[in-house]
């Protein structure tokens, strides 16, 4: 939205590929999951804002539904959103893989370090985003933010849909982590993840770990939880409500 696109202190241009173009069927029936509100905003504002809070990134691509780009654009348009921060939609493919590979493929030559971020996380900090980028800018070609969990966890032989499911081990919760995004990772090393890795994709992360990549993971943060089912759209209102008090967010 606007052209003052600045780079980081080193020069390397930082872009953020929000994929936005999922049903979200777990919320229930109703609008697309990044439209659907948060204290009378949609998802896809917050999480927008949250990117473009860092003053690394000067660029956001938002990937929309197929048929919803106009729409989504129009979204944009109508809220307030950092000037210095560009903005551009694209219309997205049939899967998340698909969607960012498409954002990827609008990204102007001059960025290099590119981060993927969920919609569904509104409320990501910006030290999360910072911590992130700073990891990249050292030399990791991927980074995540992840949080040590805090259940113990099994894993089972599946059942199904119901029924009860053999336990088969108990893994040393100390050496697990619950990803979160915004994921970040040289360009060159992303795009060529996307080239040639199609089979067992969890995340974008996954996929360079399959060229034989190292990644690395910084400190993420409670507050970037993914949206997913009716109770995280609660708790997301919760969040806000204590922003508002406590920095007049």
């Amino acid at each position: 939205m606007s052209d003052d696109s600045r780079p980081s202190p080193t020069g390397v241009r930082t872009a953020v590929v929000i994929p936005a173009a999922g049903r979200g069927v777990r919320l229930g029936p109703g609008a697309p999951k990044a439209l659907r509100t948060l204290n009378g905003t949609p998802m896809l504002i917050h999480a927008v804002r949250a990117m473009a809070a860092s003053r690394a990134v000067s660029l956001v691509i938002v990937v929309a539904p197929s048929d919803g780009a106009a729409e989504v654009k129009s979204l944009l348009d109508a809220h307030a959103l950092p000037e210095r921060t560009d903005i551009l939609v694209v219309p997205g493919g049939d899967t998340r893989q698909e969607s960012v590979r498409l954002g990827l493929d609008a990204l102007p030559p001059e960025y290099g370090i590119v981060l993927v971020h969920d919609a569904a996380r509104p409320l990501v900090p910006v030290d999360t985003v910072d911590a992130v980028i700073e990891a990249v800018l050292e030399g990791a070609p991927a980074v995540v933010p992840a949080l040590p969990l805090a259940d113990t966890v099994k894993e089972v032989e599946p059942a199904g849909a119901s029924g009860p499911e053999p336990v088969l081990a108990t893994p040393d919760r100390s050496r697990l982590r619950a990803v979160q995004t915004p994921q970040g990772f040289d360009r060159a090393t992303l795009i060529r993840a996307h080239e040639t890795v199609t089979d067992n994709v969890t995340d974008d992360a996954s996929m360079v770990e399959q060229l034989g990549l190292q990644v690395v993971a910084v400190p993420g943060h409670e507050e970037a939880f993914k949206v997913t089912r009716p109770l995280d759209l609660v708790l997301a209102e919760a969040v806000l409500a204590r922003r508002r008090l406590t920095d007049g967010f």
